[in-house]
């Protein structure tokens, strides 16, 4: 019941977070329990024959982990240029002044602070994307590629796109080991290894999309599914703890 009550609990936060920017939904993995041997499989009976089976009785299951599932959600266009997605594998960077490490996501809902520099997520935050990009002072139009060059067109000027510096991505060996710190951020631990960072499209990094944004990949229809089938497993585990009681006490009765 415990660990139904923790899946339940995870599929609320997915459902919840549905339209959430590049959001991850979670899963729970479960592994059965200790079992109580009462005769051990090849035990010898009282003729000396070794017995085929034996007798295990299950005490229950438990969660061994929640594990973030890290397939791409679908990109919505948004027609705003400091909006990118990213199509394939990687993370933005950028670096967290509280602290004092660097963060990764993959919202690239992009912001430009009071010191004019490309900041991820809100701009009062100062999460200031790595390596830092600074936008001039006059800057008509900004564009992003697909390779993670940021070109900018200053007032005054026709149709001269100025580079103003590169967006990289970091990969990880094993993304599902990153520490989930909310506001769509992960962070860097021994599970996932160290960041490695590379130009969109190098070394099995994904390319990015402008004016676009990646979605959330919960499907609710899976869900919604998933919910049920908790909530019913959870209400059959109550029953069977119910008429376990029962019998219990109707055999107390009878030694009584």
């Amino acid at each position: 019941m415990l660990g139904m009550e923790k899946k339940l609990n995870t599929i609320a936060n997915n459902l919840s977070n549905l339209e959430t920017t590049a959001f991850k939904k979670q899963r729970c993995n479960f592994e059965d329990l200790y079992y109580d041997n009462l005769r051990y499989p090849g035990s010898q009976d009282i003729n000396d024959e070794f017995t085929a089976t034996g007798i295990a009785i299950g005490v229950g299951t438990r969660v061994t982990s929640i594990q973030s599932v890290f397939s791409e959600g679908s990109l919505t266009e948004t027609e705003r240029d400091l909006d990118v997605a990213i199509t394939g594998d990687g993370f933005f960077q950028c670096f967290d002044p509280f602290a004092g490490v660097n963060f990764y996501t993959r919202a690239g809902n992009f912001n430009v602070n009071a010191n004019n520099n490309l900041v991820l997520g809100s701009a009062h935050t100062g999460r200031v994307i790595q390596p830092p990009i600074q936008i001039p002072e006059g800057v008509q139009k900004i564009q992003i590629d697909d390779s993670g060059i940021v070109w900018v067109v200053q007032n005054g000027e026709v149709q001269q796109l100025q580079n103003i510096g590169q967006i990289e991505l970091a990969t990880f060996i094993n993304p599902e080991g990153l520490l989930r710190v909310g506001e769509n951020m992960y962070r860097e631990t021994q599970a996932s290894g160290e960041a490695n960072p590379n130009n969109p499209g190098n070394n099995g990094t994904g390319m990015l999309k402008a004016q676009h944004l990646e979605m959330s990949n919960v499907s609710p229809v899976i869900e919604l599914v998933d919910m049920i089938t908790s909530q019913r497993a959870y209400e059959l585990n109550s029953k069977a703890t119910q008429t376990g009681d029962q019998l219990l006490q109707t055999v107390i009765s009878i030694k009584r």
